[in-house]
């Protein structure tokens, strides 16, 4: 087994476990907002809910540095600050979601979601602004499906961005539960609340099954074989 095949595995594995894992945070969302089941079973969905929550989490910090890596495979010839930032930006990223959800409640989780929140809009117009410079130089002539899924990823960060904004009411309600002091008006709210973010739920998956097939089909693409004989 070649080191690409390994890398394209992973790739493969990041996309599989971000579609799985939002999934089951989604099916178990309507349980935790459920009024019939008890307070300690929606408690206990809740709990489900935010460990699965991790799992897209990591896969999305770790796409980038994976994905970047496996296009020097297709041909892609990265100069030295990039591939400095392409392998620090993962673990980086990686370290801060791990924080924020295993020091939850903490004044230091507090800031790191803070700055996790305005990293990913930095991440998004990076990402816009490189593949579209790329694009107008005709970097991408040879393999346009690469800014293809660039610019997809940032439109996936942008929807999970768009998720926690409208999160409030469904977080507080949260808490009331876990206080034991959830009453109809905020079961409504957090209702409400997971009402406004199910549409871009639903465009996360979209966008990652047409990742998934721009990954495999590559329009546009020169043979992967091809590619990694003309290597330096």
């Amino acid at each position: 087994m070649s080191a690409h095949d390994i890398v394209l595995i992973v790739h493969l594995l990041l996309f599989c476990y971000w579609l799985g894992g939002d999934i089951g945070v989604f099916y178990s969302s309507g349980m935790v907002i459920d009024p019939k089941l008890s307070n300690s079973a929606r408690m206990t969905a809740a709990k489900i809910m935010m460990n699965l929550d991790l799992i897209p989490r990591i896969c999305m910090s770790l796409m980038l540095t994976v994905g970047g890596i496996l296009v020097h495979y297709k041909g892609w010839v990265h100069p030295t600050w990039q591939w400095v930032g392409i392998i620090m930006l993962g673990p980086v990223w990686l370290t801060m979601v791990l924080l924020i959800h295993f020091k939850e409640g903490t004044e230091l989780a507090k800031k790191l979601t803070s700055l996790d929140f305005w990293f990913r809009w930095i991440i998004i117009v990076s990402v816009i602004v490189s593949s579209t410079v790329q694009f107008m130089t005709g970097g991408y002539d040879e393999s346009p499906w690469i800014g293809y899924k660039l610019y997809l990823f940032a439109g996936l960060v942008f929807c999970g961005l768009v998720i926690r904004m409208n999160l409030g009411p469904f977080i507080q309600g949260l808490h009331k539960l876990a206080a034991g002091s959830i009453n109809d008006e905020a079961n409504i709210a957090m209702a409400a609340s997971l009402n406004r973010v199910r549409p871009f739920v639903v465009l996360i998956w979209i966008g990652l099954v047409i990742e998934t097939a721009l990954g495999v089909v590559e329009p546009g693409g020169i043979d992967a074989a091809t590619a990694i004989t003309n290597l330096p």
